[in-house]
């Protein structure tokens, strides 16, 4: 009889770990251990150990945590078949991103978390790592990249996004659709993902700025971060990447100033185009050079640039890899 797949569990906490406190609201108590207890009939098809990352809080979460985990996955998969990693949910599909960039091999790694605590009725915890250590034991999850499992859902690291503060069903990836889902016991999956970016390699330039453009604005936060001397700035513009005209200026002063400007869409679904021709649309951005990332919402840009600019890319090879 063959062996049953090792399956590493990586646990950092979040609301999957956490408990009502009547004075302090929901906090992170449960270890991996304590979890995995709540977890039935693992034994059946795989064999779990557990690695205790952390106790942390979804934001607590940073970027130079998601080396660590990047790095910490490369090495564990070396004797494991397959990885689960629990994760607050509020910066998941982040370290999702970074992860996905950095996984060049095979087996499975996913991330899995809860929206609801271990003291609400229908906790969501014991169910969801279920899935996902199914879904880390199957051989058809092999070469799809890094995954997300929520609610029954299998989407993929670079197309998940959080849609929803508190829904069951918040991940999804609205322009693609899930890989696959589970109906019942069954694991199905419909697809591979659309579209990878790899990017091995361990360092971070994490002075990557992030802002959401609104109307009206004046641009002296773009001034603010130039002055400052980040590398790079995210812009989220407006639908298909359009600006204020006063932030469209001080965005183009910035960047030939030599701030990286990165373009990308508030809206979470859909791609930002130079489509439009006035003062502040996408059309004169392109043209006085900033760069667009199409389909890459502006947390998840701002972590790519943090691992493009860490591997020693420059501008022109960063457009070039944003756009593929």
């Amino acid at each position: 009889m063959a062996e049953l797949p090792r399956i590493l569990l990586i646990f950092t906490g979040g609301t999957i770990s956490m408990k009502d406190d009547p004075k302090l609201g929901a906090i992170p108590v449960l270890s991996g251990a304590d979890l995995l207890r709540d977890v039935p009939g693992l034994e059946k098809f795989c064999r779990v150990s557990i690695h205790d990352f952390g106790q942390l809080p979804g934001p607590h979460m940073t970027p130079e945590r998601m080396g660590q985990l990047a790095e910490l996955v490369g090495r564990s998969l070396a004797d494991h078949d397959g990885v689960v990693i629990t994760q607050g949910t509020d910066t998941l599909e982040e370290t999702a991103c970074l992860l996905d960039l950095r996984h060049t091999g095979d087996k499975p790694v996913v991330l899995v978390g809860a929206m609801r605590t271990s003291s609400q009725l229908s906790w969501d915890g014991p169910i969801n790592l279920y899935q996902a250590c199914r879904v880390a034991a199957s051989p058809e999850a092999r070469k799809r990249g890094v995954l997300v499992v929520m609610n029954s859902a299998v989407c993929a690291a670079s197309e998940v996004t959080k849609t929803y503060t508190e829904a069951l069903d918040t991940f999804q990836a609205p322009d693609m659709g899930p890989l696959g889902i589970f109906d019942g016991h069954e694991l199905y999956f419909h697809r591979s993902p659309a579209r990878r970016r790899l990017l091995p390699g361990t360092a971070l330039e994490t002075r990557v700025s992030l802002l959401v453009a609104s109307a009206g604005d004046d641009g002296s936060l773009v001034q603010h971060v130039a002055a400052r001397g980040d590398r790079a700035l995210v812009l989220e513009g407006m639908g298909r990447g359009n600006l204020p005209p006063p932030l469209a200026r001080a965005a183009i002063a910035a960047h030939r100033g030599g701030l990286l400007v990165v373009l990308t869409s508030r809206c979470w679904g859909g791609r930002v185009s130079p489509t439009y021709g006035y003062e502040g649309g996408g059309a004169r951005l392109k043209e006085a050079g900033l760069v667009f990332a199409p389909g890459v919402p502006g947390h998840k840009a701002r972590i790519m640039l943090m691992a493009a600019l860490g591997a020693g890319m420059g501008r022109d090879e960063v457009e070039s890899w944003l756009s593929k």
